[in-house]
């Protein structure tokens, strides 16, 4: 019941867009739904994008893109909140730089990724980084400092290493937060790839197809791209869900 209940506004989007678009009769500004599904059912055909790929062609190098940037955040952003988390010197050398740097929106970095490393790959990748390290690196904090000190100190009185806390204890506590700094990360970091696509550089990625497309005035490819990115950004979280749940289920009993 829940599911199905779940498809109710989607439809009714789908029967709105279907009902203006028809009021303005004007595919450039609004396409049919009839003229998106066949992009959408044929996504390795390149007969609608005009030689710049499939749309399984481009999804998947802005996966790549994805794994890439959210990766080296996450090897960054776990290990310093853990050390920030647990270390109150650690953190007071890090917070004021990280709090002043967190606010900045990840496409105001753009022109000095450009000037870094200039068109291609690697300034993208800096552009995903630079969006996804900062929820994971403030859930990885907040999961640390939230571990239970009761669980700290049973630990010490039985003899427990520094070593053994952090390693027996204070991660395996804090892992389901991290988990959702990670979720998180992973959310903005699919948003960046495609925003960091439609500026100058990108040859490939579904950014870049949908600059493409909107030159060449394929509406129809517009969406239809618009439509992959949220089924593949609907898929990731539904992956991170089904993790959490059989990872986590603990978390419900200490409750």
């Amino acid at each position: 019941m829940t599911r199905r209940l779940g498809l109710v506004l989607p439809l009714l989007l789908l029967i709105g867009w279907e009902a203006v678009a028809i009021i303005i009769n004007n595919p450039f500004y609004l396409p049919r739904v009839e003229s998106v599904i066949p992009v959408l059912l044929n996504p390795f055909s390149t007969d609608y994008t005009l030689g710049t790929g499939s749309l399984v062609d481009n999804a998947l190098v802005s996966i790549e893109r994805v794994i890439i940037g959210f990766g080296i955040a996450a090897a960054v952003a776990i290990p310093l909140g853990i050390g920030m988390g647990r270390s109150s010197r650690i953190n007071d050398l890090f917070d004021t730089t990280i709090e002043m740097l967190r606010p900045v929106p990840p496409l105001a970095w753009v022109p000095l990724a450009l000037a870094w490393f200039k068109l291609g790959i690697a300034s993208i990748v800096f552009i995903i980084f630079i969006g996804s390290v900062f929820p994971i690196l403030l859930n990885t904090i907040d999961g640390v400092r939230g571990v239970k000190k009761t669980w700290i100190e049973v630990g010490t009185t039985l003899g427990a290493s520094e070593r053994q806390v952090l390693s027996k204890i204070v991660v395996p506590g804090a892992a389901p937060t991290i988990w959702t700094g990670l979720r998180v990360g992973f959310g903005i970091a699919w948003m960046c790839v495609v925003a960091a696509e439609i500026l100058p550089g990108p040859t490939s990625g579904l950014g870049y197809l949908i600059m493409y497309a909107y030159n060449q005035g394929q509406m129809n490819v517009i969406i239809a791209g618009m439509i992959t990115i949220g089924l593949i950004g609907l898929a990731a979280d539904q992956l991170f869900k089904i993790v959490e749940r059989r990872l986590f289920s603990w978390r419900g009993l200490d409750r």
